[in-house]
């Protein structure tokens, strides 16, 4: 009998503990299971490690921020997002 108390606890917990991750995803402050990281900025994190022990990739992150900056400030419109009816349609 205890063991089945210490299992649905255990389970329950977990249970608890995955709405809390969920939540916490849906307020932005971590990726967890809906929202998965864009590679950009995987990369760009590994590539800051990266300067620490090579200095010459340091330039390379430099050349990335430069970039993005340049695209946001760029006078052109965002473009309109895709969803997968319109991708059926065509």
């Amino acid at each position: 009998m205890k063991l089945l108390v210490v299992l649905v606890v255990i389970v329950g917990g977990l249970f608890a503990l995955d709405r809390f991750a969920l939540w916490m995803e849906s307020r932005g402050w971590i990726y967890y299971r809906r929202r998965k990281p864009s590679t950009s900025t995987l990369g760009n994190a590994f590539l800051q490690v990266q300067s620490l022990l090579e200095p010459e990739k340091r330039t390379l992150l430099e050349v990335r921020r430069e970039e993005q900056v340049e695209e946001d400030e760029s006078g052109e419109p965002p473009e309109p997002p895709t969803t997968d009816e319109d991708a059926e349609r065509a």
